[in-house]
């Protein structure tokens, strides 16, 4: 079992403090496992295993306690139960109602430390925000980084190198079950074409109620074999009608933000680096797991330049940074990754194979003449670097701890 210590170094600091943890993401990317690890944790300094009391909500077992009166009324008759605090972890808490009033109580009516995990993000708008406003931490919790699948792969396949192991990352991915499945490709694909299929059903076309399901999965689909690449509602809007559907941008953007609200793809906005603003069309997409676009999709391989750049993304949100893509007069810098008064720009490609790609993969900062560090990442393996600009091999950069904290 890989340990997520990334994950656990931040949540730590508030463990046994009066804020409920929050963990937050794609369905299936370990939270639940992340909350048996913590659990493990408190056992292991002390804390008496009958102290904490631990449901998961898509177990149907618990399906009486589908309110939050019902919640609320069974926990408090097992905390009598108890002596001193208790600790209460909720899986996947969203499938109760109202939960967020049952949550406000435990920590006002208890002495207890509160943990609890969804995979949506709305989780934490609307009432939750009025309820525990100032009184919760938030953390988002990803698939597999490489390093993580690394790791994990070490321990039966000791002697493969770092190159044999991304090959096996490009094309499977980071989902953590996958282990289970020992990466066959046959189950691996349909594993996530199910994982693709449960977070369209019940975390965007029942929670939305969504009645248009065809055009959800018409316009899923378009971001999924788009990911990487700048568009707009309007432009989906158009592609729809040309192929025979008439939807107007509003619906779309209600349709992009339902799909991002569960995780699925994170929108990432662009910036003018000469202007120093925020631009508000032409908006890049970036899928929770670049495999998850092959099982659905296909074509990874023949895209792999948008692959890599999936992967450096996730990677970067993974180490805490906010990441745009940069605008600077008629060029794009792939990623501004901006972490409080920290920042790196990164171009992205997948080989430097001519000297008109490593002029316009270096070429793009020729305008940006601040002292923040600048790369350029690919499967080059040897080192490029010139004019100040770092030229990383795109592996060592996923192992190293440059930009880690």
């Amino acid at each position: 079992m890989i340990k997520r210590d990334v994950y656990l170094n931040r949540i730590r600091p508030f463990m046994n403090q009066n804020l409920v943890k929050v963990i937050t993401g794609i369905r299936r990317c370990g939270k639940s496992v992340l909350l048996e690890i913590l659990q493990k944790e408190l056992q292991k300094a002390g804390v008496p295993a009958d102290s904490i009391l631990s449901y998961n909500f898509e177990s149907l077992s618990l399906a009486h306690l589908c309110t939050a009166e019902a919640l609320y009324q069974e926990v408090m008759e097992k905390a009598k139960e108890r002596v001193g605090r208790i600790y209460l972890f909720f899986d996947e808490i969203q499938e109760v109602r109202g939960w967020e009033k049952a949550v406000n109580s435990f920590r006002v009516d208890l002495e207890c430390d509160i943990y609890i995990t969804g995979s949506n993000s709305q989780l934490l708008s609307g009432e939750l925000s009025t309820y525990l406003a100032g009184r919760y931490v938030e953390f988002l919790l990803y698939p597999f980084s490489f390093q993580e699948f690394v790791e994990l792969a070490r321990e039966t396949q000791p002697n493969r190198s770092p190159a044999e192991y991304f090959q096996q990352y490009i094309r499977y991915g980071g989902m953590p079950y996958l282990w289970n499945l020992e990466y066959q490709e046959g189950p691996v694909k349909q594993y996530l074409r199910d994982l693709y299929n449960a977070v369209e059903l019940k975390d965007i076309v029942r929670r939305k109620q969504i009645r248009d399901v065809d055009l959800l999965e018409r316009i899923l689909a378009y971001v999924t074999a788009n990911i990487g690449n700048t568009f707009s509602a309007t432009t989906i809007s158009k592609y729809m009608k040309s192929e025979g559907r008439k939807v107007s941008p509003e619906t779309v953007l209600n349709y992009l933000h339902a799909g991002s609200e569960a995780f699925l793809f994170y929108p990432v906005k662009r910036q003018d680096l000469m202007g120093k603003k925020i631009l508000s069309v032409q908006e890049k997409y970036y899928l929770a797991d670049h495999a998850i676009r092959e099982a659905v999709i296909g074509g990874n391989l023949r895209d792999i330049n948008l692959i890599l750049e999936n992967i450096v993304f996730l990677e970067l949100k993974r180490r805490g940074y906010d990441v745009t893509v940069g605008k600077a007069g008629a060029k794009e810098i792939d990623f501004v990754a901006q972490r409080q008064e920290e920042r790196i720009y990164i171009q992205v490609a997948y080989l430097l194979a001519s000297q008109e790609t490593i002029e316009r993969e270096f070429g793009v900062y020729e305008s940006i003449r601040d002292n923040y560090p600048k790369y350029v990442l690919s499967l080059d393996e040897f080192d490029m670097s010139r004019d100040g600009i770092l030229h990383r091999n795109i592996r060592d950069f996923l192992l190293s701890h440059e930009g880690v904290r």
